[in-house]
């Protein structure tokens, strides 16, 4: 099955639809590129196929701030306005006037 194009993009803030979290896109792989331990860990009642975008977040729920990598499936808008808070966003996106996130540039030598 060939992977559709990602719905979402870097940059875009995202809420889980089954978990309380939400997060900032930093990157997006077309189809499951992740560690099949990692996929098999998922209960299986809940386990996204492969076959899909999944996303890398600078995630934070209530308690804690860290890195998730989700299915487009399990994904959905976050329209609260609510700033994140994760501290990694700071090294990699700008925040702009209009409440977007921007990526900054990347030097390369």
């Amino acid at each position: 099955m060939k992977a559709s194009s990602a719905k979402f993009s870097i940059g875009q803030v995202v809420r889980h639809r089954l978990f309380e979290f939400r997060g900032l896109i930093f990157d997006v792989d077309p189809e499951f590129d992740n560690t099949e331990e990692w996929w098999l860990a998922i209960p299986e009642e809940i386990r996204p196929p492969k076959e899909q975008p999944f996303y890398h977040l600078f995630a934070e729920n209530a308690e804690t701030e860290y890195i998730a990598y989700v299915s487009e499936q399990n994904l959905l808008l976050d329209h609260s306005s609510e700033p994140l808070r994760n501290p990694l966003i700071g090294e990699m996106f700008t925040l702009d006037q209009s409440g977007l996130y921007r990526a900054k540039p990347i030097l390369t030598n």
